[in-house]
């Protein structure tokens, strides 16, 4: 595992090219029964049941909105940890920041949306070693050329990146890539193994690169637009971003958010981007985010940083998933938001946790 990790508090204003936008009103949710809500009367107790039975080990917590309204909501005890660093066992309650792990990712791309808005970062059909002409030997590479942004966005840039082994072996691509003298160029010279955009591959090293994009761009740490840009707006008073070995936020896997305000910004997509009646995500983005552009394996097709659920119930089904258990799904056709946090982390004999709950004891508890 790598040194210790230090996380960021964040506080202060970001330095904009433009006004930040203005803190919107701290949410104050509002619920509803499970049965007002169209759940199963008993939905509630199946669930801290089955925890309390073995079958949600790990789970810490879960949220279920159904039209913007909280229908579902449970917090249970565990041994956590922020970024590998161990807390002990934590009694999570709605007011606890959570690692999101590579939930990170898919938060990354929207704030990519609202910087290309701004015309703060490169278009997704530009050349990516344009924005990085500090590698000259790179750019003379006439099959590095080729490779665009929407590559990196979707992760089928046809680099050479490995994240299959442990995070607990330098081997892994990302490991390597937090002890590397440059870490962009390191991602940058991975060796070539396919033509951009023939297949995906999965790349923290993808969402490096957009994260430093934002921040490069916007002349800001991405922690600093990302509060500005979209916590703020959401009414996300509280929030944290893992910093790599290099001193900057973790784009791939370091943001730590309340099970809540994770939900929040599931209810963003299904509300086009809106909310408070501000276009915090440019709507236009979310339909581009939200299109195919891969196949990922595993019945999931891939968009831009998030992923794409085939044969899923419901039908359709957006999602970001996090090692350890995290998952955000998003069902527009019910109008329901899933947010799980959890703390089985590199435990892939628990990974199918987040998985049984949302289909069992969450779609599987609708009345209908």
């Amino acid at each position: 595992m790598i040194d210790r990790r230090s996380f960021l508090a964040v506080t202060g204003s970001a330095l904009m090219l433009r006004p930040a936008a203005a803190q919107a009103p701290v949410r104050e949710w509002q619920s509803l029964s499970p049965t007002e809500a169209g759940f199963r009367p008993d939905a509630g107790e199946r669930i801290e049941k089955a925890f309390a039975d073995g079958q949600l080990e790990g789970l810490h917590g879960l949220v279920v909105l159904r039209r913007g309204k909280i229908a579902l909501e449970h917090y249970f005890s565990g041994a956590d940890e922020i970024w590998g660093d161990s807390r002990g066992v934590i009694a999570f309650n709605a007011g606890e920041l959570h690692d999101l792990r590579s939930v990170s990712k898919s938060i990354v791309g929207l704030l990519y949306g609202i910087a290309l808005a701004d015309g703060l970062v490169p278009k997704p059909e530009a050349p990516l070693l344009a924005s990085f002409p500090q590698y000259p030997d790179l750019a003379a590479d006439p099959a590095r050329q080729r490779v665009r942004v929407e590559h990196v966005l979707s992760m089928t840039m046809g680099t050479q990146w490995d994240e299959s082994l442990p995070y607990t072996d330098p081997r892994n691509s990302e490991i390597a890539m937090e002890y590397a003298p440059d870490r962009y160029r390191f991602i940058l010279e991975r060796p070539i193994v396919l033509p951009p955009g023939e297949a995906w591959g999965y790349s923290g090293g993808a969402t490096a690169l957009l994260g430093h994009l934002i921040a490069r761009g916007s002349g800001a740490r991405l922690s600093d637009f990302a509060r500005s840009r979209l916590m703020a707006p959401l009414g996300i008073s509280e929030f944290s971003w893992t910093n790599g070995l290099d001193g900057r936020e973790s784009a791939a896997s370091g943001l730590r958010l309340r099970p809540r305000d994770l939900a929040a910004i599931g209810q963003l997509l299904l509300d086009k981007g809106r909310y408070a009646d501000r276009q915090v995500v440019p709507a236009d983005w979310l339909q581009q985010t939200l299109t195919v552009r891969a196949k990922a394996g595993n019945n999931l097709d891939y968009g831009y940083q998030w992923y794409l659920p085939r044969q899923s119930m419901p039908a359709t089904l957006y999602a970001a998933f996090g090692n350890g258990g995290q998952h955000l799904l998003v069902a527009p056709e019910l109008d329901i938001v899933v947010a799980i946090t959890g703390g089985n982390y590199n435990r892939v004999d628990r990974r199918n946790v987040p998985g049984k709950l949302a289909n069992e004891f969450v779609f599987g508890a609708l009345a209908q």
